[in-house]
């Protein structure tokens, strides 16, 4: 075999803004693995804490490699490509600064990994395991079998399976697929590059519960909506992409031409532009009828 162009199997990507409180448990869960073939790359967004004195403390006493980055605050889309750029790690994990992981998650996800058969690897992205809280209950469904192969628009839109799940990604496969960086906005959906990927390879699924998620009342996915309020252009970019160009059912492009609707309202975009960013006549026609709907959620928002 040739030998492979990465320092580490794994870089463990942390984007952090502020964290110094939680990103302890980050750290302690990256020292408790069984697996030690990993890099732990910090991407600090503009934090103004303690976060960089904490870092250097680690630095100086773990027994892994510690990278800090800091960047004036962009948002967590843009410390991600940096993370992505910066990688030395065949393979890319996003742990966020509130959540860890069990101790033998890296041991895992390499073991399931080696169980593709060689010459498929190439169609595969990654591997991704399950979600739980911090008494060990999964966070929702696990899915369809134990090991399943498939692809991330299938496994939600097709079998419908629900809960925040987590795992790595090929850097080669990641570099692919960066994010497009809007200088206005500091927020971009991760299932933008999550789709993009699915039309193009697929990704081992596995039911072994591997993150521990700590859901904080000032984290992203408690303040979906008004983030996508404060960010309407990517938000914008992201539900058109989706009902332009994805393979799901009809009641997912609807439901996707409501919230293109409304945040194309909140971005001030009239309705003759929200019908010439429609590709196709019959979603163009769905999208004139569901008018007053974006509409009423643009107005329910500016409300809130």
């Amino acid at each position: 075999m040739p030998k492979r162009n990465y320092n580490y199997t794994f870089t463990v990507f942390t984007p952090t803004y502020n964290r110094a409180k939680t990103l302890h448990g980050v750290y302690q869960s990256l020292r408790l693995q069984t697996f030690k073939d990993f890099e732990w790359l910090i991407v600090d967004d503009g934090s103004i804490d303690e976060t960089k004195k904490m870092v250097t403390k680690w630095q100086e006493e773990a027994e892994f490699p510690i990278r800090y980055i800091w960047q004036e605050n962009k948002g967590k889309y843009v410390a991600f490509s940096k993370g992505v750029n910066e990688a030395k790690g065949e393979f890319f994990i996003n742990l966020d600064s509130d959540d860890s992981c069990v101790s033998f998650t890296l041991e895992k996800l390499k073991y399931y990994w080696d169980s593709i058969e060689e010459e498929k690897k190439k169609m595969f992205s990654g591997v991704i395991g399950l979600g739980m809280n911090n008494k060990g209950n999964l966070v929702g469904t696990k899915f369809p079998e134990n090991v399943f192969d498939s692809n991330h628009l299938d496994i939600y839109y097709k079998y419908k399976i629900k809960g925040d799940k987590w795992g790595f990604y090929k850097i080669e496969i990641l570099k692919e697929f960066l994010f497009p960086i809007d200088k206005e906005e500091r927020f971009m959906p991760e299932a933008l590059i999550l789709n993009r990927i699915a039309l193009k390879y697929k990704t081992r699924y596995i039911n072994e519960k591997l993150l521990i998620i700590n859901y904080r009342s000032d984290g992203l996915s408690a303040n979906s909506v008004k983030t996508r309020m404060d960010n309407p252009n990517s938000s914008v970019f992201y539900y058109k992409e989706f009902v332009n160009m994805m393979p799901v059912s009809l009641k997912w492009k609807i439901r996707s031409l409501i919230n293109y609707s409304r945040f194309s309202f909140h971005a001030k975009k009239g309705i003759t532009k929200q019908i010439k960013g429609i590709n196709y006549v019959i979603m163009k026609g769905i999208l004139i009828l569901i008018l007053p709907i974006g509409f009423y959620f643009y107005l329910k928002d500016s409300k809130s």
